[in-house]
């Protein structure tokens, strides 16, 4: 008599442990969602490098529209080059990395794409913050860092940030100079303005100089009124003497 409610026991068991089952992965579905980035056995130092990018969508309503990434220090978005990615989907620079955006994709589908780094810097690990877009204003921000435990685990939840792991540098491989940046242009020294010398916006008048040897009313020279004030004393003093040389002898 006890073996058909056995049987009925199990049997509800069984059916109880497969509805748990069921709601855990429902429950974890979200949680599994990742966004990624690989390079097949990067180097530290490697130059040309092809990054791939992958973001797995979140929402039951709206597609991917957007990406946008924040780069880790020690690559610019200079570095950067867009190599492929979804159909009318382009790249722009920004001002801390880049965004990769066009028509929103289809409801559930992941967000891929590939892009090309002019060459890694000397790091261990790099983390790469990504903004995710969609079509109805949704942003999924996979920023969060996850800290490994002892055991190796990581214990980082919700929307850990894309992360590389490199190889150390190759033997011999250095860092190349920086991105060329586009300097600011100076305007050509004027024709008139000697080594040296720097120009203030004013110009001082080529007369100025002849100023101290000229009167300011005729340009008569300085030397012929001096020559005629010696010709009077001269003259002045020549009567006088003929004067008193005339009086002794009267």
């Amino acid at each position: 008599m006890h073996r058909p409610t056995l049987a009925r026991s199990l049997r509800r068991t069984g059916a109880l442990t497969a509805v748990a089952f069921a709601v855990v992965l429902a429950v974890a579905g979200p949680a599994v969602a990742h966004a990624e980035v690989e390079a097949e056995g990067a180097r530290a130092l490697d130059q040309n490098v092809e990054l791939t990018f992958s973001a797995a969508s979140e929402s039951n309503s709206a597609g991917i529209a957007k990406l946008e990434v924040i780069l880790p220090k020690g690559i610019t978005p200079g570095d950067i080059a867009y190599k492929e990615g979804p159909e009318g989907w382009k790249f722009a620079p920004t001002s801390r990395g880049y965004t990769v955006a066009g028509p929103k994709l289809a409801v559930g589908e992941d967000a891929e794409y590939v892009v090309t780094v002019r060459q890694l810097p000397d790091a261990k690990e790099l983390v790469f913050k990504t903004l995710q877009s969609y079509g109805d204003g949704r942003v999924d921000r996979w920023i969060e860092l996850e800290d490994p435990a002892e055991d190796g685990h990581s214990h980082g939840e919700g929307h850990p940030a894309p992360r590389l792991a490199l190889k150390p540098a190759a033997p011999g491989a250095k860092l190349v100079s920086p991105s060329p940046t586009e300097e600011p242009t100076t305007a050509a020294p004027s024709p008139d303005t000697t080594s040296g010398e720097s120009t203030t916006g004013t110009s001082t008048p080529s007369a100025e100089p002849a100023a101290d040897s000229t009167d300011g009313d005729d340009g008569m020279s300085i030397a012929v009124p001096i020559g005629i004030g010696a010709a009077v004393l001269l003259l002045g003093g020549g009567a006088w003497w003929l004067r008193s040389r005339r009086s002794r002898a009267a």
